[in-house]
């Protein structure tokens, strides 16, 4: 329960950042309200899944039948995921299926998937993760259906995979942050309360969002000069606070204007990076030359932040959002990134090889959807 003590000193600093008149023992107070709404819920959910099968909770077995397709033979597949393809010499890591504690998944069908789905129109929603996910799940339709006609567009921000045959379309939106990154007169601005961009993603039958990697960025690295809420810019602000504001956006958005009736919504949960080692108690290690999973009982750099404000923010959500909470399952996968295999020979321990972990968690959205 360590993050959680955490995650009320986070909030704390939330609430006297933003309203600046709380003293520090009202502050405290909030900590004590948090940290017990927080317990709830984490004990209603257990005693929720003493009578149903918690998915996420489990472990890796070895499983020779697997992979779930061939590299080789999928047409969707960047470079940059296709490990094989760029010399990676092992293959142990391709043979590895999630396995919960207390029951089996189901084995993905894709040709169950493309009839139930007739017609409609399915969109991953989010940054680079979402292209992991996206390219996965066409490539496991794919190997069901080879001879069946695909048409592939790939356009700035817009790409789509249609199984004509089935009248399926699935498409993924560039959306980093969710919440709008705009330019104006001052440089490229990071709206934290402005989601224009989802009026792209009306009409849907199923939406997949993911965020939190671009969060993090710096330097360089970082595509904004300013976030903005409301009239008020800042040249930055902690991190997480920013994300939880951003998060809560999303979820005014998803409450104001999705109707369940006609769109199934989930997010992705918080996919993990392993460029330190010591976050699996070996700190002179990064994922690179890494050929097995973390076999441990429990992952030792514990619940990410991030989490922590995923599941804060979805608790408040009044329109059902299903949470695909790949965070434990995919903290143990330290072998399954690209590492120096991702094409430009880059140390790459934040996306995955395809195949791969992301099948994973389109076999966790299969079982959602059809159990």
């Amino acid at each position: 329960m360590g993050f959680l003590f955490k995650a009320c000193s986070f909030l704390s600093l939330f609430l006297l950042i933003t309203h600046p008149h709380l003293t520090a023992t009202k502050a405290a107070s909030f900590n004590t309200t948090f940290f017990n709404n927080t317990a709830d819920s984490v004990f209603s959910t257990r005693k929720l899944l003493a009578s149903k099968c918690n998915w996420f909770r489990g472990k890796w077995v070895y499983d020779s039948s697997y992979p779930l397709y061939d590299s080789s033979t999928c047409p969707f597949i960047d470079s940059e995921f296709n490990c094989q393809k760029n010399g990676r010499p092992d293959t142990n890591y391709l043979k590895y299926r999630w396995q919960p504690f207390s029951c089996y998944l189901p084995r993905f069908n894709g040709l169950y998937f493309l009839e139930k789905w007739r017609g409609k129109k399915i969109m991953f929603v989010g940054d680079s993760l979402s292209l992991n996910q996206w390219q996965s799940l066409t490539c496991m339709l794919h190997v069901w259906v080879p001879n069946s006609k695909t048409t592939v567009i790939r356009k700035d921000g817009l790409s789509s995979v249609t199984f004509e045959e089935y009248g399926v379309t699935i498409l993924l939106y560039q959306a980093p942050f969710l919440v709008d990154l705009v330019n104006d007169k001052d440089g490229t601005i990071l709206k934290l309360d402005s989601i224009y961009g989802g009026r792209a993603w009306a009409g849907m039958d199923m939406l997949i969002f993911n965020t939190w990697h671009w969060w993090t960025h710096t330097g360089r690295t970082q595509p904004w000069s300013y976030m903005q809420e409301g009239n008020k810019k800042y040249k930055d602000m902690n991190r997480l606070i920013a994300f939880y504001k951003g998060l809560t956006t999303w979820a005014r958005w998803v409450d104001r204007t999705v109707d369940p009736s006609k769109t199934k919504v989930f997010f992705q949960g918080i996919s993990p990076t392993h460029y330190d080692g010591k976050d699996w108690n070996q700190p002179t290690k990064s994922c690179t030359g890494e050929t097995q999973p973390f076999f441990g009982t429990s992952y030792p750099a514990g619940t990410p932040m991030a989490w922590v404000v995923v599941n804060r923010v979805l608790s408040r959500i009044k329109k059902p959002v299903y949470l695909l909470d790949v965070t434990t399952l995919s903290q143990y996968r330290k072998d399954a990134h690209p590492s120096a295999y991702s094409g430009d020979h880059k140390a790459d321990c934040s996306h995955w090889c395809l195949p791969g972990l992301p099948d994973a968690w389109n076999q966790l959205l299969y079982a959602a959807l059809f159990t």
